[in-house]
């Protein structure tokens, strides 16, 4: 499957059945698994679904393309949405989204490399670090001459690692216009709201202090999202960061806004509601769940 970058008009309604579909497939994950962290990953579904519908350029049928677009998922534990646009994008095997977290799946509870090198950046857990390494492939494509975009997505508790800073200093600093950070800003972290825990307010002065292009953004408004993206002039040699408003746990009302589902999981009956709530995609089918199909190493 191969698709072009901002390919034609957006078909909004897809791109929101897509992620409709894509926060179905999160709980069914995670839910299976037993574990996860589904607060983060709900809310992310609206952004991973434009990606990956519509924004980056990509072919699933060749993932060693140097000059597809990258995605660095630095808040890494929110990987179960991206798992599901991997594979209803045709990276991976549809089925294989049912082995999340189980032994020997290369679907762990946070992406690693070795699994997959030609689709994984860089495996993931302490956070910030992503962020350095998209400036690496950043500099490095922009070195090549090459069009790619490298996306990078943070959650706002992770702005409290220094690192982030660091590597806000040097995107700037090396004019890399073909990076675009997102930040996912729900406000909620895993000890409670990130203002009480340690206050990162304002993000986009401090982005902008550091010489980026800052735009702030409703992280669930589909059409919202892909303008920004669209407007994005990466010839002026400045990073973008989008400061998405996002609600942990979007779609499911009794996980909205609440920081005990940062990294728990639902219950049989729990997990029958939120399914509920998220609806049937009317494009789109849910994945079957087979115990038999796990990778070894």
């Amino acid at each position: 499957m191969k698709q072009q970058r901002f390919g034609g008009n957006p078909d909004i309604d897809r791109i929101e059945d897509f992620a409709l579909q894509l926060r179905r497939d999160s709980l069914r994950m995670i839910h299976h698994a037993g574990a996860g962290h589904i607060g983060g990953t709900l809310g992310l579904a609206d952004y991973m679904a434009v990606l990956y519908g519509y924004a980056m350029a990509f072919d699933s049928g060749n993932p060693a393309d140097s000059e597809r677009d990258r995605l660095v998922l630095s808040n890494g534990h929110t990987c179960a949405v991206w798992y599901a646009a991997l594979a209803r994008k045709g990276f991976l095997p549809l089925e294989e989204l049912g082995t999340f977290r189980r032994l020997g799946s290369r679907l762990q509870g946070h992406p690693a490399r070795m699994h997959f090198p030609e689709l994984v950046e860089t495996s993931s857990g302490p956070l910030g670090q992503g962020f350095s390494v998209a400036n690496g492939i950043a500099i490095s494509r922009k070195l090549r001459g090459s069009s790619a975009r490298i996306y990078c997505i943070l959650g706002d508790g992770e702005l409290q690692e220094g690192q982030v800073w660091e590597a806000a200093m040097t995107a700037a600093h090396y004019k890399l216009g073909n990076l675009i950070v997102f930040i996912n800003a729900n406000g909620l972290q895993i000890d409670g709201r990130v203002e009480d825990v340690m206050n990162i307010a304002p993000i986009e002065g401090k982005f902008e202090s550091f010489g980026w292009n800052t735009v702030s953004i409703d992280g669930h408004d589909i059409a919202g999202i892909i303008k920004a993206l669209e407007a994005i002039n990466g010839g002026e040699g400045k990073p973008t960061v989008l400061v998405a408003d996002t609600v942990m746990g979007k779609g499911v009302p009794f996980m909205e806004g609440k920081a005990e589902w940062h990294g728990t999981w639902p219950d049989n009956t729990q997990n029958e509601e939120a399914l509920q709530a998220v609806g049937a995609s009317s494009t789109f089918k849910d994945f079957p769940i087979s115990e038999e199909l796990v990778h070894a190493g």
